[in-house]
């Protein structure tokens, strides 16, 4: 049976995703889908003419891993629920046990340098330019070299951050006009090469070194469960949304979403409806707006405030909005997700550790 299993695992992995998508398990199809699946033998009992136990290993891209760690035991049964249907077609084969897991990366550690490898080498083809341009008949000294010393700082951090020796000697453009005018590069075609000579080892050299992105800032989970698995299953929906329905379906989980929030940071005892209504805790606009009034209270933070509200009112408006198609439903989730973050900022929860 194993090897018949080996034989059709290709068929079974994508009948158990099909099974997953159809009923609308989009978090579990997503995960499913994105992972390199092995089914593996893990046991054998003799009884009843034999059995066969398989494990399903499923590893996921460690990004996507890292946002639904948490959920990791409710997924695994899930997948494992539909596997079993799948194989209801072999005779005396079941599956044993569903393991997600993070894909094993071999590739090196990317650094986030706060000066990125583009802007490093933005700043050393223009300061290699200007010296070129100042040593052969451009721009007067006086009129560039405030550009070039502040660019030479932006520089000299970046060359800090990655060890990099930095061998440009010259602090000014003065200092690089006493080395041209000593006699040393009498033609413009000297001074050229020899700027060639100073930089493109380095610019190469920063070229090679890998580097990532800055990431999407607070794309991590919040720690409110209901707010975090229904921010994944918004993403889930939009990307397999095509009708007006699906769309509509996403604004509703974004209205959801918002009264999920409005739940987990109200409190009665000290955020105070602002016309003093007796709100249920379905109120979310409400309840919202008592807590930014709260927590965002005094002159200082008038702007902020504003700012919180509005995007509150401008969630409640498009999450009400009947008609519905990719871009609203897009729109919606975005803000959704931006009001999320704002308060999970003011509880703190993004606080670093």
């Amino acid at each position: 049976m194993e090897k018949i299993i080996k034989r059709d695992s290709g068929k079974i992995i994508i009948t158990i995703g099909n099974l997953l998508k159809l009923g609308s398990h989009l978090i579990e199809f997503d995960v499913f889908s994105k992972s390199q699946v092995e089914l593996e033998m893990s046991g054998y009992d003799n009884w009843d003419g034999g059995t066969y136990s398989f494990s399903m290993f499923c590893r996921v891209p460690i990004e996507l891993y890292s946002k639904v760690q948490n959920e990791i035991p409710e997924l695994e049964e899930t997948i494992k629920n539909k596997a079993q249907h799948v194989f209801k077609s072999y005779e005396r084969c079941w599956v044993g046990q569903v393991l997600i897991t993070p894909q094993i990366d071999n590739l090196p550690l990317r650094k986030i340098f706060q000066i990125s490898n583009e802007d490093l080498l933005l700043a050393l083809e223009q300061q290699k330019n200007l010296m070129v341009s100042v040593s052969t008949g451009g721009p007067k000294i006086q009129l560039v070299n405030g550009e070039y010393v502040q660019r030479n700082k932006t520089i000299e951090e970046g060359f800090a951050e990655r060890n990099i020796k930095n061998t440009i000697v010259f602090a000014d453009l003065w200092r690089w006009h006493g080395k041209w005018s000593d006699g040393s590069l009498p033609a413009y075609r000297d001074r050229r090469e020899f700027l060639a000579q100073l930089f493109d080892p380095i610019i190469e050299c920063v070229r090679k070194i890998p580097s990532e992105s800055t990431p999407v800032i607070f794309e991590e989970p919040t720690g409110w469960n209901r707010v975090d698995r229904s921010m994944r299953e918004i993403r889930a929906r939009l990307a397999l949304a095509e009708t007006e329905e699906q769309f509509q379906g996403i604004g509703l989980l974004c209205r959801e979403t918002l009264m999920s929030l409005a739940q987990a940071v109200f409190v009665k005892e000290k955020h105070t409806i602002l016309d003093g209504t007796d709100v249920s805790n379905t109120d979310a606009k409400r309840m919202l707006e008592a807590f930014i009034a709260c927590e965002l209270s005094g002159a200082s933070n008038e702007v902020a405030r504003k700012m919180a509200k509005a995007s509150v009112d401008l969630a409640n408006t498009l999450t009400h909005r009947r008609t519905a198609d990719f871009r609203l439903a897009a729109f919606s989730a975005e803000v959704t997700n931006s009001v999320v973050n704002v308060f999970s900022i003011l509880e703190g929860r993004r606080d670093p550790s």
